[in-house]
């Protein structure tokens, strides 16, 4: 038994073209609702119809112990006097605003009012101010953006950062004061409103730059995408048509997913400014300590709607089990869950279903899809009844989407008013992303449902660049292997990285998940990640489980005949991982090449497991 939602058989209508260079168009027979110009149009609307409802929230640990609140009405005044502070200063598409930083009541506010004058700010990953080992890529965005203010909440922290990189006539606006450098609060740009104000944003529109959202740069250096006002617009209304509960009652959500990505920056944030919602800003993170402050949070806030990547649920599910009030309060309003950035495995999607059913008699639809930071994110939706592991959906309301053969795969690409028009100030890349029909190409790889049928859905068919050829010729296809192989190992892998380039057989690097492998070899709290990986009780384990797999995929381009822990945990200053947690194959492999080297030795040490 599932919800009774109100989503309609025909939501995701589509008409297929089929093209006699094989390739697939796939329209949705919807069209896209109005959508305003700019994002800023909808606060003003919400701050008039809804004024004193919360727009975001943050909670005061250090302090009080209360959620410190912000009302739409009070966002709007804020917005206003900070846009009229920054107007003042020489800042344009050319000289845009960094922060470095993360989420936060300030960074939204600051975001919102750029946005308000049409100022470019770019939301950079504090890893790599934080734990990145030098400023090499911060370097390089400094370079390519050449910034005229930059911000840091929680300044003392990036102070290093700050004066490796920052150049000294550069604006800094933080919370506290830094040795060496003058550092302005973001009171002081406060200013009352002006002629000047309500001329500038009268200028702004559709096409506008609302912000330079970063890829990871995990193969080369990190590209700017180019994101308009309309991009985020037309997102925002294509998540309620394929959402339509969200129409129906503001959303509340309580999230984590950082925002310099656009799961969370955009997708996100949209979703409760464009619904007139509350955003109530998660500190927590999927980690062992990450994982006790979002457990707190949502004991204390029900969403109506959660988001997050794999990693999350599986550890909130760990956390659902035997705590009845988080399960309670958790499932108390929730419509819908949706998980994006990785692909979700069946057995923590299976623990989902049997954890509502628990709570509330019915499996809670869980959604999903497949985007990319060019395309705003959105591209396509599943819908409850076509929702399961490895599925994607169809595209949604104003997307067009093709299907391409290359190779022997089907790359997909899209074309909206949700994608990009390029990436800041490289041509010669913009120019290679999009085909000669302005279609930007995703780099992923999806296969029909039913081939007869393409009406019927997507399913997700890996990275096209992950793949690769067996030395014999064999194609491997990562993205539907490296899924096998976490439903065989689960729940003691977190990840798994597949080699095997122009080799004879395959071999893995397979990351742990900590927690599950204390708990199944140790019967301990905890240990050192040293100690985990040269257990020889958890070695076995893992064998063992090879070896299942070995027997039911004797397939050359399926069969792993060899695996090792990775020796030390993925590091995300290097592209390894993410700071959502997503592993990048190639960067693994890039830098753990001598991991590799060893995989496929004569005599492979004693930690490599060989079956």
């Amino acid at each position: 038994m599932s919800a009774a939602l109100p989503w309609t058989p025909d939501a995701f209508a589509t008409e297929v073209e089929r093209r006699s260079d094989g390739c697939m168009i796939l329209k949705p027979l919807a069209s896209i609702a109005p959508y305003p110009p700019r994002l800023t149009d909808k606060l003003v609307e919400w701050a008039q119809r809804t004024p004193d409802a919360t727009l975001v929230a943050r909670h005061n640990r250090d302090g009080d112990g209360e959620w410190q609140r912000v009302s739409y009405a009070q966002m709007l005044s804020h917005v206003q006097r900070i846009a009229a502070g920054l107007a003042t200063y020489n800042l344009s598409a050319d000289k845009p605003i960094i922060i470095l930083s993360g989420n936060s009541i300030e960074h939204l506010t600051l975001s919102l009012a750029a946005m308000w004058i049409g100022v470019p700010y770019c939301p950079v990953s504090p890893a790599y101010s934080l734990v990145a080992q030098d400023f090499q890529k911060l370097e390089y965005i400094f370079k390519l953006l050449t910034p005229g203010l930059v911000v840091a909440f929680e300044t003392e922290k990036f102070s290093r950062a700050i004066h490796s990189v920052v150049p000294a006539d550069c604006i800094v606006v933080g919370d506290t004061r830094i040795k060496g450098r003058n550092v302005m609060a973001m009171d002081e740009l406060q200013q009352e409103p002006s002629s000047v104000l309500e001329s500038l944003h009268a200028a702004t529109g559709a096409d506008t730059i609302a912000k330079f959202l970063l890829t990871s740069g995990s193969t080369g250096a990190p590209k700017a995408v180019i994101t308009t006002q309309r991009m985020i617009c037309a997102n925002a209304v294509m998540v309620r048509q394929s959402m339509p509960f969200l129409a129906e009652t503001p959303a509340v959500l309580v999230d984590w997913l950082p925002w310099n990505h656009t799961f969370g920056g955009t997708h996100n944030v949209s979703v409760a400014l464009f619904n007139g919602g509350s955003l109530y800003i998660d500190d927590g993170k999927p980690t062992p300590a990450g994982m006790k402050e979002t457990i707190r949070n949502l004991r204390e806030i029900s969403p109506t709607v959660y988001f997050n990547v794999p990693k999350g649920y599986e550890m909130l599910v760990h956390a659902m089990r035997e705590d009845a009030a988080l399960r309670h309060s958790f499932y108390k309003n929730l419509h819908a869950y949706f998980f994006a950035a990785a692909s979700m495995s069946q057995h923590t999607w299976d623990e989902l279903d049997a954890l509502s059913m628990q709570e509330l008699g019915f499996k809670l639809p869980m959604l999903s899809g497949l985007g990319a930071t060019e395309t705003g994110p959105s591209v396509t939706f599943t819908t409850p009844a076509a929702s399961r592991a490895g599925v994607i959906g169809l595209p949604a309301a104003g997307n067009v989407v093709k299907l391409a053969p290359v190779g022997d795969k089907l790359e997909m690409r899209a074309r909206g008013d949700n994608v990009t028009p390029g990436y800041w100030r490289s041509p010669e890349l913009t120019a290679a992303a999009f085909d000669d029909e302005g279609f930007y190409k995703l780099g992923d790889a999806v296969r029909l449902i039913d081939p007869v049928d393409p009406t019927r859905g997507l399913r997700f068919d890996g990275r096209i660049a992950e793949d690769f050829k067996l030395a014999t010729g064999t194609w491997v296809s990562v993205g539907p292997l490296r899924a096998e192989l976490l439903l065989a190992f689960a729940p003691y892998l977190q990840d798994v990285v597949i080699a095997g380039l122009d080799r004879d057989y395959l071999t893995i690097l397979m990351i742990p998940d900590v927690a599950a492998c204390v708990s199944a070899v140790l019967r301990e709290a905890s240990c050192g990640y040293d100690e985990l990986v040269n257990n020889l009780k958890l070695r076995e384990l893992l064998r063992e489980r090879l070896v299942a797999h070995a027997l039911r995929h004797a397939s050359s381009s399926t069969c792993v005949l060899r695996a090792m822990l990775l020796p030390s945990p993925p590091k995300l200053d290097i592209g390894e991982i993410t700071d959502k947690g997503s592993i990048n194959q190639r960067a693994v492999l890039k830098h753990r090449a001598d991991c590799v080297e060893m995989l496929y030795q004569d005599s492979p040490p004693e930690h490599v497991i060989v079956i």
